[in-house]
């Protein structure tokens, strides 16, 4: 797989967009095959998790996102089930499974319904270790200010506002890979 490639084909390189998107990527990835360094008893796929990072937001520049120099159409909230559909396009389903279930700590068909999410009624929660190493590494850098990690208990309180359940999700994704 050819990640740049890939990333080119939907960003134009050097404009604000492709290196605040690139950059946030770049930095989920590091964090994420630094996490999964430190637990080789759950043989991750370290490949896989790199390639998925640098690609879990493929779909962000469809989005309605100025503040991060998005000037799509679409609500931000589906940047996670377009930019899978891209990834399936290009013929990585894999990949593409991770954009769809990294938003937030994962959301239930009851998360979607109950605050009338614009999005699929399905559940969308990562299930295999590599989707939820990406989703946990990326809660800790945001595309406004790429280069700061945040601090576990700001990232923590941040989760908490989305209720119990987000926040029991979180908690168990830092339980296995903290």
């Amino acid at each position: 797989m050819n990640i740049q490639q890939i990333f080119e084909k939907y960003y134009q390189p050097g404009t604000p967009l492709y290196n605040s998107v690139w950059s946030h990527s770049k930095l989920v990835a590091e964090k994420a095959l630094k996490l999964a360094q430190a637990h080789p008893e759950l043989n991750i796929d370290s490949d896989f998790v790199y390639e998925a990072a640098m690609l879990h937001d493929i779909g962000v520049y469809l989005t309605h996102a100025p503040s991060i120099y998005c000037t799509g159409e679409e609500p931000y909230i589906r940047h996670g089930i377009i930019g899978a559909e891209l990834l399936r396009n290009e013929g990585y389903p894999k990949h593409a499974l991770v954009c769809e279930r990294h938003t937030g700590t994962g959301l239930t068909v009851d998360d979607i319904i109950s605050q009338n999410l614009p999005l699929p009624h399905r559940d969308m929660c990562p299930i295999s270790l590599e989707e939820k190493l990406v989703c946990f590494a990326d809660k800790f850098y945001s595309k406004s200010t790429p280069d700061q990690e945040k601090p576990f208990d700001k990232v923590r309180k941040s989760v908490a506002k989305y209720g119990d359940a987000s926040l029991h999700r979180f908690d168990k994704m830092a339980t296995l890979f903290l």
